[in-house]
């Protein structure tokens, strides 16, 4: 069994209610795998909570979550003298969170409509053929990350969604679509947490252990 299998059974084993998804985590972890390996970066949206959970997400890619993500040699080697930056710095699985721009979030409000905040943001970010969005809506029906979903299938780019038991329009849209078997809100989002965690340690584990 590789080490990325250990995580998810492990995360399985302590989570009865999600042991259904099993071969859907997978089929997004290849996903997130390809992106990856192709040069291609994640892109997370969501509202409210899952606007918080978009960024955490975000915050256990871009840097150390886990394990140690030193630079090897030959990058340290880019630094020349500057030995102590290269040993601070860490590397990264390249992750965006299109909650965070609060001055171009309101803008796209503002000047156009709320339901265009991440659609704009995947349309003019995803240019790489490899990038994935990643899609978080209890619902399953959260108007702008539908459309944000919408928009990166008009590109060509595939979808994870996380959503609650119905998986509402965005589960019939996206690539895969994780649905937490919870109809209420803050029971889905208790699972989501370790869902996401669980992802993101398998993909620690698989490019920096």
């Amino acid at each position: 069994m590789t080490e990325e299998r250990r995580v998810l059974e492990s995360f399985i084993n302590r989570y009865h209610a999600v042991k259904d998804l099993q071969a859907d985590i997978l089929e997004a972890f290849d996903i997130l795998k390809a992106c990856f390996d192709s040069g291609g970066k994640l892109l997370v949206c969501g509202n409210g909570g899952s606007a918080a959970d978009s960024e955490h997400i975000v915050g256990e890619l871009m840097k150390s979550f886990k394990l140690q993500r030193k630079l090897g040699t030959d990058e340290k080697a880019l630094f020349g003298e500057e030995k102590i930056l290269a040993e601070g710095l860490q590397n990264a699985l390249p992750a965006i969170a299109l909650t965070a721009h609060s001055a171009l979030v309101t803008a796209i409000a503002n000047d156009n409509s709320a339901d265009l905040i991440f659609a704009q943001q995947v349309w003019a970010y995803a240019k790489n053929s490899s990038d994935v969005l990643l899609a978080i809506s209890t619902s399953g029906n959260s108007e702008n990350v539908l459309n944000a979903v919408k928009t990166a299938k008009a590109l060509g780019r595939k979808s994870i969604a996380i959503t609650g038991a119905d998986g509402g329009k965005i589960g019939e849209i996206a690539t895969v679509t994780l649905r937490i078997p919870e109809s209420e809100t803050y029971l889905t989002q208790e699972l989501m947490l370790p869902l996401y965690h669980c992802l993101c340690a398998m993909l620690e584990i698989h490019y920096f252990s």
